[in-house]
C-alpha cells in the first residue's frame, strides 16, 4: 500500500467542507478510482478500530471526515463559540478581501494574504458570512459574500461597500498578484484573469 497516497487522501478528508467524491479524490491525487476506494476502506476501518473522536461518514459515493458521536456535545460548544465570537484580526482581513474581490479563489486570496487561508475560510463559511461556488469552467471553487453578510452592513449590493468601484479592480494589486504568480500562473489559475 502507497503510504504517500494514504496520507493524501485523509489529508483531503480532514481539510475538505464538504463530502467529496471518490472520483474527485483520485483525480486530485493522480490514483486510479479503485486504489482511492481500497485505501478510503483501510482508513474506515482503522477509525472504526481506533473510536476516537473522528470517524469516516459515507453517504452514497462521497466522504468526509467528521467528530464522532462521544464528541458531539464539546464540537457544538466549540463552534458555537467560534461561530458568535468576534472575527480575529486575519478573518476580517481575508472577508474585506473576498467582498472587494469577489469571485476570487483560494489561491488567488492566499496571494494577496501571503499566508494559507484554509482555516479562515472555513470558520466564514460556518459563519454564513462567505459563500463557496464551483466554477467548472477553471475547475475551482471560488468565493464570495453572501446575503447575510450584506444584511449585516445594511448594504443592498458589494458595490454600496465604501470604495468598491476602485478597490475590487485595483491594477496595482493586479500586477502585483500578475509578478508574483510567475509566467502568470499560480497553481495552475491564470492570475491576469483577477
Amino acid at each position: 500500500m502507497n503510504k504517500q497516497l494514504k496520507n493524501q487522501i485523509e489529508s483531503l478528508l480532514f481539510i475538505s467542507h464538504k463530502p467529496l467524491v471518490v472520483g474527485e479524490i483520485a483525480k486530485l491525487t493522480g490514483a486510479t478510482i479503485n486504489e482511492v476506494k481500497v485505501i478510503i476502506d483501510e482508513l474506515d476501518n482503522e477509525y472504526k478500530k481506533r473510536a476516537g473522536g473522528v470517524k469516516l461518514l459515507k453517504i452514497e459515493d462521497k466522504y468526509q471526515l467528521v467528530t464522532s458521536d462521544d464528541s458531539s456535545e464539546v464540537v457544538k460548544k466549540f463552534i458555537k463559540s467560534e461561530v458568535t465570537g468576534e472575527l480575529t484580526k486575519p478573518s476580517l482581513e481575508t472577508l474585506t478581501i473576498i467582498a472587494y474581490r469577489a469571485p476570487i479563489s483560494k489561491a488567488e486570496l492566499e496571494l494577496i494574504r501571503g499566508v494559507n487561508c484554509s482555516v479562515i475560510l472555513r470558520n466564514l463559511l460556518m459563519r454564513g458570512l462567505i459563500e463557496a461556488k464551483e466554477d467548472k469552467k477553471k475547475m475551482m471553487i471560488s468565493y464570495s459574500i453572501t446575503f447575510d453578510f450584506l444584511k449585516y452592513l445594511g448594504l443592498s449590493r458589494p458595490e454600496d461597500l465604501p470604495d468598491f468601484a476602485k478597490l475590487n479592480r485595483n491594477n496595482n494589486l493586479d500586477k502585483l498578484l500578475a509578478d508574483m504568480g510567475g509566467n502568470n500562473l499560480v497553481e495552475g489559475y491564470n492570475v491576469k484573469s483577477l
